[in-house]
């Protein structure tokens, strides 16, 4: 909104510093301090309401050390991140940005679905909460949404430098007078490492009929965010693992929607550049800034959960925003901590069945599952587990980050 504001002041009005909104690096920055201020500044205010509505975490026994003391802490905190992601964004984004408009509703609509569930076990005291259908049900319908919007809307393209067949793709010259670059529809993303790091999903399907690439290309959209926001559901386990591994990827995205939005700096690195992508860097930094914030209390001894209000969210926030960066398949990298937090469970939950069933008793590959409960069986403390899962999530980001020249 300030955007609008300022773009008409500058243009009607002498006044002085209007022009800086103009900017995505001032107006990201400035996303990232307010979405700090509003976690830190509110987070203590909600957290003294949701005590006086004893909206507290009901703790199930694993046996855990220290697990039992939480009982009672402040659950539904997602709801300080969800405004401090939406509010600076509202304020210092393009709101016609499809970019922008598909990552707010993302947000609201996980946020939703996560605080539904949460209201579930904390009011109606059903430790089950949302049923894992009506979870499903709401992951798929967002993934449907985002999906038939990345492939059909008009403002979703790539730069290409040499022109595609017309009867294929619609084409769009940049200018006359560069007739070799054009803003093509595309379902090309980027493959790490490899010498040619594209793929386009419709040579999945060329040997069968190229228009219903839509399908394949939405089916894994549905898959990328239903499984993200799960691995970060299964992640918010520990006091500050969950805020903080979202923190760095976020941070990793900002780097790569940033780069991949300007001319300049993806024609330097040859990377893919993509159109009106710049934008998401605003809401990139308000993503980062906001989970930073929340550490702020969720950090240990945690005064407050964010709950599935926040976990849900943070992780399908993250899909979407690797599918608009065209990163989705560098996923099981740069998200490793949420895979291996996920595969976890998948891989003891499976061994466990298939040793009930061939032997009459259920064995375990971990201690218990997700995979940071192993390590506090192990008499870790979690902080220490915390911290050096975060120092892995860096790695896994730097690694990220080598890939756009590693290939």
């Amino acid at each position: 909104m300030l955007y609008y504001l300022f773009d008409y002041i500058e243009k009607n009005f002498d006044f002085p510093g209007a022009g800086l909104f103009q900017y995505i690096s001032f107006r990201a920055g400035v996303a990232a301090i307010l979405s700090l201020l509003i976690t830190i500044t509110y987070g203590k205010k909600l957290i003294n309401f949701l005590r006086k509505k004893q909206v507290g975490e009901d703790i199930r026994d694993l046996g855990l050390e220290g697990q039992m003391q939480k009982k009672g802490t402040p659950t539904m905190g997602g709801i300080i991140i969800i405004a401090a992601i939406l509010i600076p964004t509202l304020l210092m984004a393009k709101l016609d940005n499809v970019y922008i408009i598909l990552l707010v509703a993302t947000t609201i609509w996980l946020g939703l679905i996560g605080f539904l569930d949460d209201y579930i076990k904390v009011f109606k005291k059903n430790k089950e909460g949302l049923a894992g259908r009506f979870k499903i049900v709401g992951q798929v319908s967002i993934g449907l949404i985002v999906g038939l919007t990345l492939y059909f809307n008009e403002n979703v393209v790539v730069r290409e430098k040499t022109a595609p067949s017309v009867a294929s793709v619609e084409v769009v010259p940049i200018s006359a007078d560069v007739k070799s670059e054009y803003d093509v529809k595309s379902t090309k993303t980027t493959v790490p490492f490899l010498k040619n790091n594209e793929f386009d999903y419709a040579s999945l399907i060329s040997w069968w009929n190229p228009d219903y690439t839509w399908i394949v290309y939405t089916l894994l959209v549905i898959f990328v965010i239903t499984a993200v926001s799960n691995g970060a559901n299964i992640t918010d386990g520990i006091d500050g693992l969950a805020a903080g591994t979202s923190a760095i990827i976020g941070l990793t995205l900002a780097i790569f929607a940033y780069l991949s939005g300007r001319v300049d700096f993806s024609t330097y690195l040859n990377i893919m550049y993509i159109p009106n992508l710049g934008e998401l860097v605003i809401f990139c930094t308000a993503f980062v800034g906001a989970c930073l914030g929340f550490l702020w209390y969720n950090s240990y001894p945690a005064q407050v959960f964010m709950g599935d209000t926040g976990s849900l969210s943070l992780g399908g926030i993250i899909a979407v925003l690797a599918l608009a960066v065209r990163k989705e398949l560098m996923i099981p990298v740069l998200c490793g901590i949420f895979f291996v937090e996920l595969l976890s469970v998948m891989l003891q939950v499976s061994y466990f069945k298939y040793t009930k069933k061939k032997y009459g008793e259920g064995r375990r590959i971990l201690l218990m599952s997700p995979l940071h409960h192993h390590y506090q069986k192990k008499q870790i403390h979690e902080s220490k587990i915390v911290t050096r899962f975060w120092i892995v999530g860096i790695l896994l980001a730097i690694v990220s980050l080598a890939t756009l020249k590693l290939r």
